[in-house]
């Protein structure tokens, strides 16, 4: 079910990229040098490699700057990790030294009846 809604969506999305792609073909002069007639570097790319690498670049520097972000739950899942195995360790360590339960000779303790609230 996943798989074919996942087709559904990106099937139309694959198809608009691919009708950019052939409509957008012409070469585009990409430079760094704003100030220059004639730049030291450019280059001559199809307009839709230029904004797809734009595209990539944004989501990887996006997916940088999340990740820089999260640092402080990241440290804190660290820090109650070590917290959870400190406990399991005491706790396994302290049921070695409990007693074990002792069962009444007689069987079920008798019930005794409360007193009725005022």
């Amino acid at each position: 079910m996943i798989r074919f809604l996942k087709g559904l969506v990106l099937l139309p999305v694959a198809v608009v990229v691919i009708l950019f792609a052939v409509a957008n073909r012409e070469p585009v002069r990409l430079s760094l040098d704003p100030f220059s007639q004639v730049p030291a570097f450019s280059a001559s790319l199809p307009l839709y490699a230029v904004l797809f690498a734009a595209v990539a670049v944004g989501i990887v520097v996006g997916g940088i700057f999340a990740w820089l972000g999260q640092g402080n739950v990241r440290r804190t899942a660290r820090q109650r990790g070590r917290e959870v195995r400190r406990l399991e360790g005491e706790t396994a360590r302290l049921r070695t030294y409990a007693p074990e339960p002792v069962a009444p000779a007689g069987g079920l303790p008798a019930r005794t009846a409360l007193p009725a609230p005022r």
